[in-house]
């Protein structure tokens, strides 16, 4: 059976309290929403998957609660960063194996002020010692990159990027400056969506003179904290037919999930951090849809931090091993380009509440193949794909078309 989003919404992504909202408040904002968008009644739904990493469990419930109290089954989602896109995979799942014509996908995150610490992709908080612990489920990853690189001061999960960074340096030529031309594009995209944390411009000596979080990375490379929720209806094609829904549908014409193999501890951060991951995820989504990077438009990818952009490109056949820097340089990735990526600004500019990230992905590839996304319109996008991955790892690929 196909399925289909027909719905999306989102919150604007804030500075972790900086608005006075509770978690369930922006559940309401991002699931009426998605609901008015396709002009469905929330009892027609009848499951809800809701994702998030920092609250305790059934606070899916507790969020969902605030759409109706209709009594169907809501699961609580937590798969790090990748929690969102997790969400979505079980709508669409629950869809085409025939279990439910209609699913409401939901997924927030309310943050703490400052940098995570490194198992806040595994959902905790702290530093090395928390990271090294026996119980820590990132432990493994950690200590690959302890092995090869020591263990510094600096924020965990930007350390592991940021060595992922230095050995793509060392192994291709990568330079400080192609990886601040990820963060000088993305926030330039973001200027133009009102839901981004940020609307700031920079250039690519400003990225580079921002505050070093750990070398290469400065401040304006790496993905903020961050408040929001974010949330899609997926249907059945039969629901789509019933409700005349065929002006707001968008297929999932493939999707995939994948989670750590051998080749992620290999030893090295470039692999640890994920990019074998999301090329496998790729390769599935490729033959499961019969389309390829070739076909897609605009590009909704995880750039939590400005090096995880280059590694996704290698991972998702856009250029060789080694060539991304000079991908993004080249203006390939930006409009005008071969494709856009992360016309929303990306996590690095629109944000990063883990929980809604995939989801908020899922809502902007909507409306841009859509022809609704206004001033940051990519012209004649007819393809979409997402990436979202998470340390721990998970990593989901979505392919989209109108």
């Amino acid at each position: 059976m196909k399925s289909y989003i027909v719905g999306v919404g989102m919150t604007k992504f804030e500075k972790p309290e900086s608005r006075d909202w509770q978690y369930w408040d922006m559940v309401k904002e991002a699931g009426t929403a998605a609901l008015t968008d396709a002009g469905v009644d929330y009892g027609l739904v009848e499951q809800v998957p809701v994702g998030y990493c920092f609250q305790a469990s059934t606070a899916g419930q507790r969020a969902a609660y605030e759409l109706g109290l209709s009594g169907v089954p809501v699961y609580n989602v937590n798969n790090n960063c990748a929690t969102g896109s997790t969400a979505l995979m079980m709508a669409r799942q629950f869809v085409e194996g025939g279990i439910s014509d209609c699913v409401l996908a939901l997924g927030f995150e309310k943050m703490k002020r400052g940098a995570l610490g490194g198992g806040a992709e595994g959902g905790a908080r702290g530093g090395a010692a928390e990271d090294f612990g026996r119980t820590s489920p990132v432990a493994r990853h950690y200590g690959i990159m302890a092995a090869a690189h020591g263990f510094e001061m600096s924020p965990p999960t930007a350390q592991i990027f940021g060595n992922a960074a230095r050995e793509h340096m060392d192994r291709y030529g990568t330079t400080p400056e192609q990886l601040a031309a990820v963060g000088a594009k993305n926030h330039r995209h973001s200027a133009n969506n009102p839901n981004a944390q940020f609307q700031d411009v920079y250039t690519v000596a400003e990225i580079l003179a921002a505050k070093e979080i750990h070398a290469p990375l400065t401040k304006l490379q790496c993905s903020p904290t961050s408040d929001g929720a974010a949330a899609a209806l997926v249907v059945s094609e039969r629901f789509l037919v019933r409700h005349g829904l065929h002006d707001k549908a968008v297929e999932i014409v493939g999707q995939a999930m994948t989670t750590d193999t051998a080749a992620s501890f290999g030893g090295s951060c470039v692999d640890v951090v994920g990019k074998p991951m999301t090329a496998a995820a790729a390769r599935q989504v490729y033959e499961i849809s019969g389309l390829g990077i070739e076909d897609v438009d605009v590009v909704e990818l995880h750039d939590c931090f400005s090096i995880n952009e280059l590694l996704t490109y290698e991972a998702l056949g856009m250029c060789a091993d080694g060539a991304s820097g000079k991908l993004v340089e080249s203006g390939a990735t930006t409009y005008g380009g071969r494709w856009v990526v992360n016309p929303s600004g990306g996590l690095i500019s629109k944000g990063h509440p883990l929980g809604a990230t995939g989801l908020a992905q899922a809502a902007e590839l909507v409306w841009q193949l859509r022809g609704e996304a206004g001033p940051r319109q990519v012209p004649g996008a007819g393809v979409g794909l997402a990436h979202n991955i998470g340390l721990g790892g998970a990593a989901v690929v979505t392919m989209l078309r109108r």
